[in-house]
């Protein structure tokens, strides 16, 4: 990085520090806008990334698609542009050089706002490509989230110049290497768009059981043309991504609300107990109850540490 964005990033350590106040995810006065601040490795987190833009300040962060590993760092930022079960793990960060990164969400409108606005040339028939990507941040991408982060110093400025900033960030974006990505989840009728239906309709109904047909009449494709670009736009299947969001509510059951292994899994939509049990493991290494417990009694060491 040239000595210009190392005073960029600086500057935006500098913010995080401020508003974060400690380990976590934090929401900021600018709409949209997350902190991040880790200062330990961390265990892999499991969760769903809304379509966002995603930038580490300081760090270094793993993200698993499916199979597919994605590391990013300061020098490069991670997009998702639509909604993504994922397994994220922060790799390097210490308590005197925490993890600092940060997170802007958007929609697809937004993305549209933009392409209306600008000389942007759109390909309605381009191929459906991952909606995840990382790439290598420019100085005028950097510099725009800069000016961005920077108005939680003023924030009688944010109603109007946070819309402005965020429109210049998806700008600097759709112009970047991988533009057309986030171009397709804006075009009315792309591949990309109706697989959006697709996920939509799993994410709201994930508990309920499902036959590809009706995915396919969903997204008005053939059933093979719906798995082919399902996965090319996901990197899984329907019942592969509706299977993750089904074992991440179980487990966020199990430890929040105490339930036992069974309830969860009939909560979920799992009819066989056992079957329940033999995917919990394989996703997240132990079985429900070994992993509850341990998870616990990590919180436990943490808080009393």
């Amino acid at each position: 990085m040239s000595e210009l964005a190392y005073e960029q990033h600086d500057k935006l350590a500098e913010i995080i520090k401020h508003y974060s106040g400690g380990d976590g995810v934090h929401k900021t006065a600018v709409p949209s806008l997350f902190f991040i601040s880790e200062s330990h490795v961390t265990e892999p987190h499991y969760g769903v990334y809304k379509p966002s833009f995603c930038m580490i300040v300081q760090g270094e962060k793993e993200v698993m698609l499916a199979q597919e590993r994605f590391i990013y760092n300061p020098a490069d930022y991670l997009v998702a542009s639509v909604d993504l079960p994922v397994t994220g793990q922060v790799i390097k960060a210490s308590s005197n050089a925490p993890y600092l990164a940060l997170k802007l969400e958007f929609t697809p409108k937004q993305i549209l706002e933009v392409l209306s606005d600008s000389d942007i040339r759109v390909g309605a028939k381009k191929n459906t490509k991952r909606a995840m990507f990382v790439s290598q941040i420019e100085p005028s991408l950097l510099d725009a989230v800069v000016r961005l982060a920077r108005l939680l110093d003023k924030p009688e400025d944010i109603p109007v110049l946070a819309p402005l900033f965020t429109k210049e960030i998806l700008y600097r974006v759709l112009q970047g290497p991988h533009g057309s990505t986030l171009e397709q989840l804006a075009i009315e009728g792309s591949s990309t768009d109706r697989i959006r239906d697709v996920i939509e309709q799993i994410t709201h109904n994930f508990d309920k059981s499902f036959r590809v047909e009706e995915l396919a009449e969903i997204a008005n494709m053939s059933v093979a043309s719906l798995h082919r670009h399902f996965k090319e736009v996901t990197a899984m299947s329907p019942i592969q991504y509706q299977k993750q969001l089904r074992l991440q509510e179980a487990r966020r059951l199990l430890l929040t609300e105490s339930a036992d292994a069974a309830d969860a899994a009939f909560r979920v939509g799992y009819e066989s107990p056992s079957q329940f049990s033999r995917e919990y493991a394989r996703m997240f290494g132990f079985p429900p109850r070994e992993d509850i417990k341990r998870l616990r009694e990590k919180y436990d060491q943490k808080i009393n540490a």
